[in-house]
């Protein structure tokens, strides 16, 4: 790592909502890093930060959120993103604003293709179209308890890191666009239909449920980095609940990422 200059705090805002969570044992995780300043929005009001301007106060974007889908329908509801929102958000790429996404963000705004090619990777609510081929939803699985296997040891997001460390977690069974991304995180838990549940069995009233759901086995990959325009942009799927805000390692983890993408290292 670095030599980091805690006289210069960084910036970071926080969008949130979309996804029930424990909101101050998530607010401690930022709350433990030292030279980094927090602000956490909601959806939507958040997304009045999406441009340029609007992001100007903010070094780095952390988005723990799930934007574009409604879920007080059964299937849910997509929403599509607004004109103004994708020009902005294209332009914030392009102007290199860093960007941190966690866990459940990589299901938002699931009418916005561009979007997921932007964290790289996509979890599905309901059977879609992912990059032209017809998929089925994604899955989940709570409270795994697994081994993390750092894939990028010399990554400065994985710095100060055991090569493995254990988390009790949410996992995903999703897309994950593998030419795209560089690898950093795996974990050991077996990525097949039968060791999880349906994303839309359980927005259709059928919690816990793999009837009928022959989804291919999937991606090990849990965390990931890459760039988009202008932009470094790292994914981190853990991050459901207070066993893993509690880690030492997902703290480390996280911190890295956000220094990572603002270009602190």
């Amino acid at each position: 790592m670095g030599i980091i200059d805690y006289h210069s705090p960084l910036n970071v805002l926080v969008s949130t909502k979309g996804h029930p969570f424990e909101r101050d044992a998530f607010a401690s995780v930022f709350e433990s890093f030292q030279g980094i300043r927090h602000t956490f929005v909601e959806q939507p009001a958040s997304q009045a930060f999406m441009n340029p301007a609007g992001a100007a106060p903010w070094d780095v974007l952390v988005f723990y959120d799930m934007p574009g889908i409604d879920f007080s329908t059964q299937p849910p509801t997509l929403i599509p993103p607004s004109e103004a929102l994708k020009a902005g958000f294209e332009a914030l790429l392009e102007s290199g604003k860093g960007m941190v996404f966690l866990h459940h963000a990589i299901a938002g705004w699931p009418l916005w293709p561009e979007y997921g090619e932007v964290i790289g990777g996509r979890f599905f609510y309901r059977p879609a179209e992912c990059r032209g081929q017809a998929v089925l939803d994604s899955g989940y699985r709570h409270d795994v308890a697994h081994s993390v296997a750092v894939l990028a040891e010399d990554h400065p997001v994985a710095a100060g890191l055991p090569l493995a460390f254990p988390l009790k977690d949410e996992l995903y069974l999703y897309e994950v666009f593998d030419q795209s991304i560089t690898p950093l995180l795996s974990s050991d838990y077996s990525f097949t239909n039968n060791h999880f549940y349906s994303a839309y069995h359980a927005v259709t009233g059928k919690m816990f449920c793999n009837d009928d759901w022959p989804h291919p086995a999937g991606s090990s990959l849990i965390g990931w980095t890459k760039t988009a325009g202008a932009s470094r942009i790292c994914y981190l799927q853990p991050g459901d609940g207070p066993d893993t805000y509690a880690s030492e390692h997902y703290r480390q983890l996280l911190e890295n990422a956000i220094r990572w993408a603002a270009e602190k290292f």
